[in-house]
């Protein structure tokens, strides 16, 4: 069918986006000595890319209706691959760093596009659709750190980017030459602030972002709590991180069929259920001063089989509330989903090292308000 061609460029144009920060990740430390520079500056480099993909969330969301989204997408992996080839070749870490802004922007496009076209695709299907999409979305970050450490043996830290330019390069081909893509909903005169103000996509928004937030600040704090804290070795966090991406890849390969079973509404209910226990677990194993890291990554578990199940059907209402916006809605979301893990992370920095309890309550505050907007305002 024409419909899966479509699919697959858009899982990978959206997980090469995500790859962006993921494959060049091994390379940062060793920047500094390879250009000259601080690791401070050496830093900016992830942070820069991070901020040129809100950006350009932002600026694509702006853009639909404005070109047809293939063009849109297609243009912006070219833009990628060539700004990837720049970064390549940069002289200096402020070049590379201003560089990797302009890679962020140009990255973001099928994050803003992908999932109104998969629900346009796909139909009452969208829901397994969207759950495959976020089931591949979710190796990124297991696999692309390691594919990113094998290539520094290959050539240095350039390869990275120079492997990130012909993928967006095929992927943009591809694009280019496909055919079977869904029209694009009618035209609205859509604003990010008229969707902001309506209170079901507002709601919707926030519990899937608050959810994603909740797991992400942990899963970012853990590694130092439980190396300097907990007495434990990086290993542990690896076979727990390993441990719950296979839980969430589960369950969001499971949520199309348990969507059909129970009913929307019962399934993110359910996710979010789990994720409020696993958040409110951490934070009183915490208070009554556990230090077991088996128990820390069960309770973890449950946080990861929450977002699995509530995740790709959670999204989809978003979409829908969003009343014929898709675009600046999934544009919303995603800057969210970027923005509420960073807030949490800055926030929890200063207490990191006075134990379990400060991620666990920023996690059971995150997953307090996920809950709280999935379970008010009408159904």
């Amino acid at each position: 069918m024409q419909r899966t061609p479509i699919f697959l460029i858009l899982a990978g144009a959206t997980v090469l986006g995500f790859a962006g920060t993921d494959l060049v990740l091994p390379a940062v430390p060793l920047l500094p000595r390879a250009m000259g520079g601080s690791v401070e500056q050496a830093q900016y480099v992830l942070a820069s890319f991070t901020g040129g993909m809100a950006v350009g969330l932002l600026l694509f969301g702006a853009l639909s209706g404005r070109a047809s989204e293939r063009t849109l997408i297609t243009a912006s992996l070219a833009a990628y691959a060539l700004l990837s080839l720049l970064c390549a070749a940069s002289p200096s870490l402020p070049v590379l760093i201003a560089l990797r802004f302009g890679q962020g922007v140009a990255s973001a496009a099928a994050g803003v596009f992908a999932p109104g076209i998969v629900r346009r695709l796909y139909g009452a299907q969208a829901v397994t659709a969207l759950g495959a999409i976020g089931a591949i979305e979710s190796l990124a970050p297991a696999l692309a750190p390691v594919a990113g450490w094998a290539l520094l043996g290959l050539g240095g830290w350039r390869v990275s980017f120079w492997v990130i330019a012909a993928l967006a390069l095929l992927l943009a081909a591809a694009a280019s030459g496909s055919s079977g893509w869904p029209p694009a909903p009618a035209a609205t005169r859509g604003s990010y602030a008229r969707l902001l103000v309506q209170p079901a996509f507002a709601r919707q928004a926030l519990a899937h972002a608050a959810t994603v937030a909740a797991l992400l600040v942990f899963v970012f704090g853990a590694p130092v709590v439980f190396t300097r804290v907990l007495g434990a070795t990086i290993g542990a966090f690896i076979a727990m991180q390993m441990a719950g991406v296979a839980l969430f890849i589960l369950a969001s390969l499971l949520a199309g069929r348990l969507a059909r079973w129970l009913g929307t509404g019962r399934l993110i209910a359910l996710g979010a259920v789990l994720a409020l226990a696993g958040g409110l677990g951490l934070l009183g194993y915490a208070l009554a001063g556990g230090r077991d890291i088996v128990a820390v990554s069960a309770i973890f578990f449950l946080l990861n089989l929450g977002l699995g199940l509530r995740g790709p059907a959670g999204f989809n209402a978003a979409l829908i509330a969003a009343k014929g916006d898709e675009a600046r809605g999934a544009a919303l979301i995603v800057v969210a989903m970027l923005a509420l893990p960073a807030a949490g992370t800055a926030l929890v920095a200063p207490f990191i090292l006075h134990g379990l309890l400060p991620i666990a309550g920023a996690t059971a505050l995150l997953a307090t308000i996920a809950a709280a907007a999935t379970f008010t305002g009408p159904k």
